[in-house]
């Protein structure tokens, strides 16, 4: 189910091109117009990233720069690809192909198989998960409920990154995957589970990628036939991008620019199955003419769940923190984030469930409060305390909203009145559409007042009574439309999955939340090993956690409460500490130290008090600054600079000799901003090099002899010191 939102879901339709762009700030009106060329968009939560794009491929149709068959836009879900066609429509940009990755790939695959391959295209497999647990039994290797599901999981993770069972056991050491199983095993059921799909000439989703990454590549009059079809292509949520899908989108490229995408490395929370933000990061270096724009003002969160968001990431380390956005709130000023402390996990469930039931009695809609965690196992508590306190729930990531049986039936009734018409004794003296649905809905359920209780009736009731305002809003949007057009609309809905808001409290995993956003939300169980997961053990995989809660927090418009149980069960041993990520931010915490390692929780080795860094103001124009790159330099990108060009040239080459010996990427010894700043400041100590952002104890550790000699005109001295 999707979150609801304060603006109309059928809004009307722009008259023309210059009314596409009515209503855009000037950040997202310039994406809007940027038509020519590699375009990289780095969104912020919040910011409109989904409006900018789409009135993007709007005012280039409607402007005629783009014809909307040739536009390709691809994104990672069903619910955001329909999204998106609904945006376009109602823009005046019909024809445009809004597909997730997947449906793209396999409309291309069935159209081409026979010409390429011949025959019919394999079957697609329904249950992966069955014939993975069949591999596993023919490899006697017995798997219980988790293990099968993770053995499933490691096998898309090697797909999406093009490994062959052989090659899993290395890959993914060097990926440092926690696997759940002997990865040797795992490596044999792989192998097993590919065996069983070519013996019974089936496919399953990632070899839809992986054929049609395939066919363009070994046909190229195929691929030139793609690419006479698609002349300009947009991906949306681009951090989450995989290799294999990539690789899809450079074939269906080529060797042309006309290429939008538009992301955010602080949201990169996928990385388990094979996604990374590395080609969001590196899109300037694949194409250095690109335009690259910046949305940081968001318009759905206040400003205190702002500072909040900010607060998280500024703690960040690592490649995706360096290029972090500094959002700036645009909406009036709200509550405090409230942190909660509760003895244990029912009364936590039991605190915040009552909190919930303050807020619908005080006006707050149910469809528009949200309780996060980290696992879908933590939902249960919170059902049990949801239904003590008479409060209607959904479970996201339950049963689809046009698959649940009443819908189903909803949707036969409205067709068959839609065809009746007037002849249908229910749509007697009846006038308007919304008035015709109520009369058609309430046969089967639906009545003015809801139902008492809980329960299957209720949620009955609930999955019509969305149904009923769904089209209230399409009729308000859409004058003169009749029951048979409301018709064609669910039905393309059903299609792309793109449901409806149900008026229950949604019940969500952190994973799952991803992509919508609520009035308030509640972000619960917050203690370390939760989150982050006990299981998360290298940097990365830390920061990744850090980027989940932020994740969580973004999605809050106005209420936000965070809370955490010192134990599991009522009289428990409280052994318990809150979330890491909270230390600095919470009320009455210290915030963690910055060199070297992880942070410490409070009574940890090198947990200690470090005082909150105010703004930063650039030293040549004195202006405020807000994004990662101008921090490290402590100016504007476009003042002047003081560098000194040779030190520079010297500090890359350097750079460039270590990284070689090291085998790494040279991003990793230091940023180019980094060197910029080094060479800017010339530093001849080690503390003046501590104070350069990017440096940090440990570079300077590993690195500080070398870059210090090199800044006072000597040579370093030779080796590898610490890295050997």
């Amino acid at each position: 189910m999707t979150a609801a939102t304060h603006s109309s879901a059928f809004p009307a339709v722009a008259d023309s091109a210059d009314a596409v762009l009515l209503g855009l700030d000037p950040e997202q009106r310039e994406v809007a117009t940027a038509l020519d060329g590699a375009v990289c968009v780095l969104a912020g939560a919040g910011t409109g990233k989904t409006r900018a794009i789409t009135h993007r491929i709007a005012y280039g149709v409607r402007s005629g720069r783009l014809a909307p068959a040739s536009v390709l836009a691809v994104t990672f879900t069903n619910r955001a690809a329909g999204e998106m066609r609904g945006r376009l429509r109602t823009l005046g940009a019909e024809g445009v192909q809004a597909r997730t990755f997947h449906s793209a790939a396999l409309r291309q695959l069935q159209y081409f198989w026979p010409r390429a391959v011949g025959g019919e295209l394999p079957r697609l497999v329904e249950r992966k998960v069955q014939l993975v647990a069949e591999a596993g039994a023919r490899c006697r290797v017995r798997l219980d409920r988790n293990e099968l599901r993770d053995v499933t999981g490691e096998i898309e993770w090697a797909k999406v990154t093009q490994t062959v069972p052989a090659d899993y056991p290395a890959a993914a050491l060097k990926a440092g995957r926690e696997a759940p199983r002997d990865m040797a095993e795992i490596a044999q059921i792989y192998s097993t589970y590919e065996q069983l799909k070519r013996d019974r000439v089936m496919i399953d989703f990632e070899d839809v990628l992986l054929l049609t990454v395939g066919i363009l590549e070994d046909r190229h009059d195929i691929a030139e036939t793609v690419r006479a079809q698609y002349q300009h292509f947009v991906v949306d949520e681009y951090q989450d991008v995989s290799p294999l899908q990539q690789r899809l989108l450079e074939l269906w490229l080529g060797d042309r620019e006309s290429l939008c995408v538009v992301g955010d490395a602080s949201q990169t929370i996928y990385s388990f199955t094979g996604a990374t933000p590395d080609h969001l990061l590196d899109f300037r270096t694949r194409f250095p003419r690109a335009t690259v724009i910046k949305l940081v003002r968001d318009y759905r969160s206040t400003p205190q769940v702002v500072h909040l968001a900010n607060g998280l990431l500024a703690q960040a380390r690592g490649r995706a923190a360096e290029h972090r956005l500094e959002l700036v709130s645009q909406r009036e000023p709200g509550p405090d984030p409230a942190y909660t402390e509760y003895p244990d996990e029912p009364a936590e469930a039991e605190g915040v469930a009552r909190r919930i039931r303050n807020l619908i009695d005080a006006g707050v809609p149910a469809g528009e409060i949200a309780v996060l965690f980290r696992i879908n196992a933590q939902s249960e508590v919170y059902e049990q305390a949801l239904a003590d306190a008479g409060v209607p729930y959904q479970l996201r990531g339950a049963e689809r909203f046009f698959e649940r049986q009443e819908v189903r039936n909803a949707l036969l009734t409205l067709r068959g009145a839609a065809r009746s018409g007037a002849r249908d004794p229910l749509l007697d003296d009846v006038v308007g559409l919304a008035a015709q649905v109520r009369a058609v809905l309430s046969s089967i359920g639906w009545s003015q007042q809801p139902p008492a209780g809980s329960g299957a009736v209720r949620d009955r009731w609930e999955s019509l009574a969305a149904l009923v305002r769904l089209a209230e809003d399409f009729a308000g949007a859409r004058p003169g439309a009749t029951l048979a057009d409301l018709v064609t609309e669910l039905e393309e809905r059903a299609a792309a999955q793109h449901a409806p808001t149900v008026q229950g409290v949604t019940l969500a995993s952190l994973h799952a939340a991803k992509g919508l956003e609520w009035d308030a939300v509640f972000l619960v169980g917050l203690t370390d090993g939760m989150v982050p997961i006990t299981y998360a053990k290298t940097d990365e995989q830390v920061e990744e956690e850090r980027r989940l809660l932020y994740v969580g927090v973004t999605r809050a418009r106005v209420h936000l409460t965070l809370s955490w149980a010192l134990s599991r069960s009522p009289g428990g041993r409280a052994s318990r500490r809150p979330s890491r990520f909270l230390n600095g931010l919470r009320p009455g915490s210290s915030a963690p130290a910055r060199s070297g390692g992880l942070a410490a929780a409070p009574g940890e080795p090198g947990a200690r008090r470090r005082s909150r860094r105010g703004p930063v103001a650039c030293r040549v124009c004195g202006r405020t600054l807000t994004h990662a790159g101008e921090l490290k330099l402590m100016r504007c990108e476009d003042c002047p600079s003081d560098m000194d060009e040779g030190l520079y040239e010297r500090l890359r080459d350097w750079r460039a000799g270590r990284a070689k010996a090291l085998g790494m990427p040279a991003y990793c010894v230091f940023t180019d901003k980094t060197l910029m700043a080094i060479a800017e400041a010339a530093p001849t100590e080690p503390g003046e090099l501590a104070t350069i952002s990017g440096v940090g104890s440990r570079k300077l550790d590993r690195y500080g002899a070398d870059v210090l000699a090199i800044c006072a005109g000597e040579e370093p001295e030779e080796g590898l010191g610490d890295d050997a």
